[in-house]
Protein backbone atom coordinates (compact mmCIF):
# COMPACT_ATOMS: atom_id res chain seq x y z
CA UNK A 1 0.00 0.00 0.00
CA UNK A 2 1.20 3.52 -0.84
CA UNK A 3 0.19 6.50 1.28
CA UNK A 4 0.75 10.23 1.05
CA UNK A 5 1.28 11.95 4.39
CA UNK A 6 1.40 15.75 4.17
CA UNK A 7 2.11 16.29 7.86
CA UNK A 8 0.41 18.46 10.46
CA UNK A 9 2.55 21.55 9.80
CA UNK A 10 1.81 21.68 6.07
CA UNK A 11 -1.91 21.15 6.70
CA UNK A 12 -1.84 24.20 8.96
CA UNK A 13 0.40 26.21 6.62
CA UNK A 14 -1.16 25.58 3.19
CA UNK A 15 -3.95 22.99 3.21
CA UNK A 16 -4.72 23.71 -0.44
CA UNK A 17 -1.22 22.50 -1.37
CA UNK A 18 -2.08 19.09 0.08
CA UNK A 19 -4.90 18.71 -2.44
CA UNK A 20 -2.64 19.85 -5.29
CA UNK A 21 0.07 17.34 -4.35
CA UNK A 22 -2.35 14.46 -3.89
CA UNK A 23 -3.88 15.15 -7.31
CA UNK A 24 -0.44 15.09 -8.95
CA UNK A 25 0.69 11.95 -7.12
CA UNK A 26 -2.56 10.24 -8.09
CA UNK A 27 -1.68 10.66 -11.76
CA UNK A 28 1.43 8.54 -11.11
CA UNK A 29 -0.03 6.10 -8.58
CA UNK A 30 -3.84 5.93 -8.87
CA UNK A 31 -4.11 3.71 -5.77
CA UNK A 32 -2.36 6.19 -3.47
CA UNK A 33 -4.25 7.02 -0.26
CA UNK A 34 -4.11 10.21 1.79
CA UNK A 35 -2.84 9.42 5.30
CA UNK A 36 -4.01 11.82 8.02
CA UNK A 37 -2.94 10.18 11.29
CA UNK A 38 -0.25 12.25 13.03
CA UNK A 39 3.20 10.61 13.05
CA UNK A 40 3.20 10.77 16.86
CA UNK A 41 0.61 7.97 16.83
CA UNK A 42 0.47 4.46 15.38
CA UNK A 43 -0.31 4.89 11.66
CA UNK A 44 -2.54 1.79 11.62
CA UNK A 45 -1.51 0.74 8.12
CA UNK A 46 -0.61 -2.75 6.81
CA UNK A 47 2.93 -4.02 7.25
CA UNK A 48 4.94 -3.43 4.09
CA UNK A 49 3.26 -0.10 3.37
CA UNK A 50 5.22 2.91 2.18
CA UNK A 51 4.53 6.51 3.17
CA UNK A 52 5.50 9.52 1.03
CA UNK A 53 6.30 12.36 3.43
CA UNK A 54 6.65 16.11 3.02
CA UNK A 55 7.70 16.68 6.63
CA UNK A 56 11.19 15.61 7.69
CA UNK A 57 9.99 14.91 11.23
CA UNK A 58 7.22 12.63 9.94
CA UNK A 59 9.75 10.78 7.81
CA UNK A 60 11.98 10.06 10.80
CA UNK A 61 9.17 8.99 13.11
CA UNK A 62 7.37 6.72 10.66
CA UNK A 63 10.53 4.89 9.60
CA UNK A 64 12.00 4.53 13.08
CA UNK A 65 9.02 4.01 15.39
CA UNK A 66 6.62 1.79 13.46
CA UNK A 67 7.57 -1.70 12.34
CA UNK A 68 6.84 -2.63 8.76
CA UNK A 69 6.58 0.97 7.51
CA UNK A 70 9.02 2.35 4.95
CA UNK A 71 9.26 5.98 3.89
CA UNK A 72 10.35 8.16 1.01
CA UNK A 73 10.34 11.93 0.80
CA UNK A 74 8.11 13.81 -1.60
CA UNK A 75 11.29 15.46 -2.92
CA UNK A 76 12.68 12.10 -4.08
CA UNK A 77 9.40 11.27 -5.79
CA UNK A 78 9.25 14.61 -7.61
CA UNK A 79 12.90 14.36 -8.62
CA UNK A 80 12.19 11.05 -10.33
CA UNK A 81 9.30 12.35 -12.44
CA UNK A 82 9.63 13.95 -15.85
CA UNK A 83 6.17 15.47 -15.93
CA UNK A 84 6.21 18.04 -13.11
CA UNK A 85 5.91 21.64 -14.42
CA UNK A 86 9.07 23.09 -12.86
CA UNK A 87 9.12 26.92 -12.74
CA UNK A 88 12.23 28.76 -14.00
CA UNK A 89 13.79 31.12 -11.43
CA UNK A 90 16.44 32.41 -13.84
CA UNK A 91 19.50 31.73 -11.71
CA UNK A 92 18.12 32.87 -8.37
CA UNK A 93 20.74 32.33 -5.63
CA UNK A 94 19.57 30.77 -2.38
CA UNK A 95 21.19 29.26 0.67
CA UNK A 96 19.62 26.10 2.10
CA UNK A 97 18.67 24.83 5.53
CA UNK A 98 18.52 21.04 5.79
CA UNK A 99 16.23 20.03 8.69
CA UNK A 100 17.51 17.91 11.58
CA UNK A 101 15.31 14.81 11.11
CA UNK A 102 16.82 14.05 7.68
CA UNK A 103 20.40 14.94 8.58
CA UNK A 104 21.43 11.31 7.98
CA UNK A 105 19.51 11.03 4.70
CA UNK A 106 21.85 12.20 1.91
CA UNK A 107 19.42 10.87 -0.68
CA UNK A 108 16.96 13.54 0.47
CA UNK A 109 19.63 16.26 0.33
CA UNK A 110 20.53 15.22 -3.21
CA UNK A 111 16.89 15.22 -4.35
CA UNK A 112 16.27 18.68 -2.88
CA UNK A 113 19.29 20.16 -4.64
CA UNK A 114 18.38 18.41 -7.88
CA UNK A 115 14.90 19.95 -7.75
CA UNK A 116 16.39 23.39 -7.16
CA UNK A 117 18.67 22.86 -10.16
CA UNK A 118 15.69 21.90 -12.31
CA UNK A 119 14.14 25.25 -11.37
CA UNK A 120 17.32 27.09 -12.40
CA UNK A 121 18.15 28.02 -8.81
CA UNK A 122 21.75 28.35 -7.68
CA UNK A 123 22.45 26.92 -4.21
CA UNK A 124 25.01 28.78 -2.10
CA UNK A 125 25.72 26.28 0.67
CA UNK A 126 26.31 27.39 4.27
CA UNK A 127 29.38 26.00 5.99
CA UNK A 128 27.29 23.31 7.68
CA UNK A 129 24.71 21.61 5.48
CA UNK A 130 23.51 18.18 4.40
CA UNK A 131 24.75 15.49 6.80
CA UNK A 132 26.55 18.22 8.78
CA UNK A 133 23.60 20.58 9.00
CA UNK A 134 22.89 22.50 12.21
CA UNK A 135 19.41 22.79 13.74
CA UNK A 136 17.47 25.93 12.90
CA UNK A 137 16.73 26.26 16.63
CA UNK A 138 13.10 25.19 16.71
CA UNK A 139 13.76 21.68 18.02
CA UNK A 140 14.98 23.17 21.31
CA UNK A 141 11.37 24.04 22.16
CA UNK A 142 10.22 23.57 24.93
CA UNK A 143 13.53 22.49 26.51
CA UNK A 144 15.01 26.00 26.56
CA UNK A 145 13.52 29.43 27.31
CA UNK A 146 12.10 31.07 24.18
CA UNK A 147 14.67 33.87 24.37
CA UNK A 148 17.48 31.31 24.18
CA UNK A 149 15.77 29.50 21.31
CA UNK A 150 15.53 32.75 19.37
CA UNK A 151 19.24 33.36 19.90
CA UNK A 152 19.94 29.98 18.33
CA UNK A 153 17.60 30.79 15.44
CA UNK A 154 19.38 34.07 14.79
CA UNK A 155 22.78 32.40 14.99
CA UNK A 156 21.78 29.74 12.45
CA UNK A 157 20.22 32.31 10.14
CA UNK A 158 23.34 34.47 10.35
CA UNK A 159 25.36 31.50 9.04
CA UNK A 160 23.44 31.57 5.75
CA UNK A 161 25.42 33.24 2.95
CA UNK A 162 22.28 34.49 1.17
CA UNK A 163 19.42 36.62 2.48
CA UNK A 164 16.97 34.16 0.91
CA UNK A 165 17.03 30.64 2.31
CA UNK A 166 15.37 27.52 0.91
CA UNK A 167 13.77 25.43 3.64
CA UNK A 168 11.74 22.23 3.43
CA UNK A 169 10.31 22.25 6.93
CA UNK A 170 7.49 24.60 7.97
CA UNK A 171 9.04 25.28 11.38
CA UNK A 172 12.25 26.30 9.60
CA UNK A 173 10.20 29.03 7.91
CA UNK A 174 9.52 30.52 11.34
CA UNK A 175 13.14 30.16 12.45
CA UNK A 176 14.63 31.83 9.40
CA UNK A 177 12.09 34.64 9.63
CA UNK A 178 12.94 35.21 13.29
CA UNK A 179 16.60 35.19 12.24
CA UNK A 180 15.85 38.02 9.77
CA UNK A 181 16.26 35.96 6.62
CA UNK A 182 13.68 35.50 3.88
CA UNK A 183 12.58 31.84 3.91
CA UNK A 184 11.49 30.17 0.67
CA UNK A 185 9.81 26.83 1.25
CA UNK A 186 10.73 24.27 -1.39
CA UNK A 187 7.08 23.41 -1.99
CA UNK A 188 6.25 27.08 -2.56
CA UNK A 189 9.12 27.32 -5.04
CA UNK A 190 7.85 24.25 -6.89
CA UNK A 191 4.30 25.60 -7.02
CA UNK A 192 5.37 29.13 -7.94
CA UNK A 193 3.98 30.60 -4.72
CA UNK A 194 5.31 33.00 -2.10
CA UNK A 195 6.32 31.81 1.37
CA UNK A 196 4.47 33.52 4.19
CA UNK A 197 5.82 33.13 7.76
CA UNK A 198 2.26 33.31 9.18
CA UNK A 199 2.39 32.52 12.93
CA UNK A 200 5.90 33.40 14.15
CA UNK A 201 5.33 33.41 17.90
CA UNK A 202 7.15 30.21 18.90
CA UNK A 203 4.79 29.26 21.73
CA UNK A 204 1.69 30.00 19.64
CA UNK A 205 3.03 27.95 16.73
CA UNK A 206 3.70 24.89 18.86
CA UNK A 207 0.32 25.28 20.54
CA UNK A 208 -1.30 25.16 17.08
CA UNK A 209 0.69 22.04 16.21
CA UNK A 210 -0.27 20.28 19.42
CA UNK A 211 -3.92 21.14 18.88
CA UNK A 212 -3.85 19.76 15.35
CA UNK A 213 -2.09 16.57 16.46
CA UNK A 214 -4.70 15.99 19.15
CA UNK A 215 -7.38 15.98 16.43
CA UNK A 216 -5.49 13.46 14.28
CA UNK A 217 -4.70 10.61 16.66
CA UNK A 218 -6.56 8.05 14.54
Amino acid sequence: MLYFNSGCALCLYKPEAVRTLLAFLSTKSPDITLHTICCHYDPNIPSGSRIINVCAGCDRRFRSLYEGVSTISLWEILDETDSFPFPDYAGLALSIQDPCPVRERPEVHRAVRSLLGKMNIQVIEPEHSGTCSICCGDSFYPHLPVAEIHKKMRKRADAMPCDEVCVYCVSCIKSMHIGRKRPRHLLDLLLGESTEPQVTDTVAWHTLLEGYRALHMR
